[in-house]
């Protein structure tokens, strides 16, 4: 059965019971026109000669080393490292900031104990703390996983912070009103008013950990992704060097469309509220 939205004639187009709007084939094309152009153009200008194939391959070189790439297992050997070095370190960024951010948007010794530091330490570029790592840790995986937590952290803390600590006041005392108190107003209240801010935090802390990643497997790693792009630098391999790029914006896409699927799954109630 469709569902009616409070103060419109009738139920809106596309939405169900559920709060789910379908996506129509026009916002599907939308989404993919301008990557199709882009690839277009690629294929034209290489086909022409336009494009200096010394300097930017063409896409059937670069399907072909991709190709190559897979039935060796290269790219999977450099790949999985990747993202086993991602998981971890985005799991232990992302957790410590997500926890500090709400401690320190709840309790106000929390804020005044975690916030003055936690703001200067996320001036400091994590490129700046990649050599003071390496001197420390050595070239192991410990200051790789380091630099990814950094990056993660901080992004995820200050949107949390500011989601928990601006939650309006009406919506609290309206939940004071029920009956709500201490921990349950919290849970109730404060964290689901928060999770906007929260899923923007982890859409901007994911896109920065893959940006880490690259300056952490570009100095000194054996294996992963970066790796592999400083050895098709060095030999010259630009078909290479383009499906390394490529795979880190297919990442990066994948990374988004997590967090969408999030957004919808947590926030039914916006899709609702979309203008079609």
């Amino acid at each position: 059965m469709p569902t009616t939205v409070p103060g419109a004639d009738g139920p809106r187009a596309g939405a169900t019971a559920s709060g789910r709007k379908k996506r129509s084939p026009r916002d599907v094309l939308l989404r993919a026109s301008v990557p199709t152009a882009i690839l277009a153009l690629w294929f034209l200008g290489s086909a022409q000669g336009w494009i200096d194939e010394k300097q930017f391959p063409a896409p059937w070189q670069v399907g072909s080393a991709f190709v190559e790439l897979v039935s060796t297992g290269v790219l999977w050997e450099n790949l999985s490292v990747s993202l086993g070095r991602v998981a971890v370190g985005f799991a232990v960024g992302g957790l410590l900031g997500l926890t500090l951010g709400v401690v320190a948007g709840l309790f106000r010794l929390g804020d005044q104990l975690l916030d003055p530091t936690l703001q200067m330490l996320r001036t400091i570029p994590f490129l700046a703390i990649a050599p003071l790592l390496i001197l420390w840790f050595g070239i192991d995986e410990r200051p790789k996983i380091i630099i990814i937590a950094a990056a993660a952290l901080f992004p995820l803390y200050l949107n949390t912070h500011s989601g928990v600590r601006n939650v309006d006041r009406k919506i609290l005392e309206a939940g004071k009103v029920f009956g709500l108190r201490g921990l349950g107003l919290v849970r109730h209240v404060i964290l689901p008013e928060a999770i906007p801010s929260v899923l923007v935090g982890l859409r901007v802390s994911l896109s920065v950990s893959l940006l880490a990643l690259i300056v952490a497997e570009m100095s000194n790693a054996p294996r992963g992704i970066g790796f592999l792009m400083v050895s098709a630098q060095q030999y010259f391999q630009m078909d290479v060097l383009v499906v390394c790029v490529l795979i880190y914006a297919v990442w990066g896409l994948s990374v988004d469309l997590v967090v969408r699927g999030l957004e919808r799954v947590l926030l039914p109630y916006k899709r609702l509220g979309r203008k079609s």
